[in-house]
């Protein structure tokens, strides 16, 4: 689906963004596309769809060289980003204008999404609050029915009932002939639904795992003391919330928030058992 080979890119020659990063991104996975502010994920996602070009390397996408944005492989994409705005036009005239791009495209479940949402059907789209705005663009996204789902900060503007609704019909149109890329900060708001895990950090890759992979290499486990094998940890009612090496193959549930502040804190280690081990 996705082929990233030895991918440099940079917005100044002094400070690049990627050095020779490589990764394969399979269907039938939703991505979860962590890292701190400014590591490049918003910058790996518009390298994806053609949006920006790398300096050295490719990016292969559906057997495309991303950056000659062929219209087959923009069809199968769509690229939801952060910050957006939206035309003076209803959704019905939106429709009209952008439908046609994707050869997919499911009206039907479009009004379906549209009524999960109740969004109304007479308003122009610039009178639309932004946590509107957004559900729209996500209501129309999953009707694109794309094979490629770029996602940038998604629950972002939206109310919890909103976000609950988000997640429902995602786990809906998510099947193993798509891929989904979800890069966000808000891991609380889809610690269940994204599988695996990338973790960037300035010009590296530090984590790029199933929730399977990483359970029986870390576990995460409350105690009343941390223990000199503790990789980060947080206070919580009852002791710590650890993060430990699972030298003893205990089961656990993998807490995002934890895994991504020991990462960060141990990046050659984790580099050692989830890159180079």
């Amino acid at each position: 689906m996705i082929k990233i080979q030895n991918l440099s890119f940079h917005y100044k020659a002094s400070q690049p963004v990627y050095s020779g990063l490589s990764m394969d991104l399979k269907p039938g996975n939703i991505y979860g596309l962590l890292g701190e502010n400014g590591v490049g994920k918003t910058t790996l996602l518009k390298l994806i769809s053609g949006l920006l070009f790398p300096n050295k390397g490719d990016v292969s996408t559906f057997d495309f060289e991303a950056k000659k944005r062929y219209p087959e492989m923009l069809g199968k994409i769509y690229f939801l980003p952060e910050t957006y705005t939206l035309p003076k036009i209803k959704m019905s005239e939106y429709v009209k204008l952008y439908a046609s791009f994707y050869s997919r495209f499911d009206h039907q479940k479009l009004a379906e999404y549209v009524d999960v949402f109740s969004l109304s059907k007479t308003k122009k789209l610039s009178e639309f609050s932004h946590g509107q705005q957004k559900k729209w663009l996500l209501a129309f996204g999953f009707a694109t029915n794309t094979e490629l789902l770029l996602m940038d900060e998604p629950t972002n503007g939206l109310d919890i009932p909103s976000k609950g609704l988000f997640r429902q019909l995602l786990a809906e149109v998510a099947d193993d002939q798509k891929t989904i890329i979800i890069s966000t900060h808000q891991v609380r708001d889809l610690e269940n639904l994204i599988d695996p895990i990338i973790i960037l950090e300035h010009n590296q890759v530090l984590l790029n795992n199933s929730i399977e992979e990483i359970s029986q290499k870390l576990k995460f486990v409350l105690q009343e003391n941390k223990s000199e094998n503790t990789l980060f940890s947080e206070q919580a009612i009852g002791g710590f919330l650890c993060v430990e090496p699972n030298s003893d193959n205990t089961e656990s549930k993998v807490n995002i928030e934890l895994l991504f502040n020991a990462a960060i804190n141990n990046k050659d280690l984790f580099k050692k058992i989830f890159i180079n081990g």
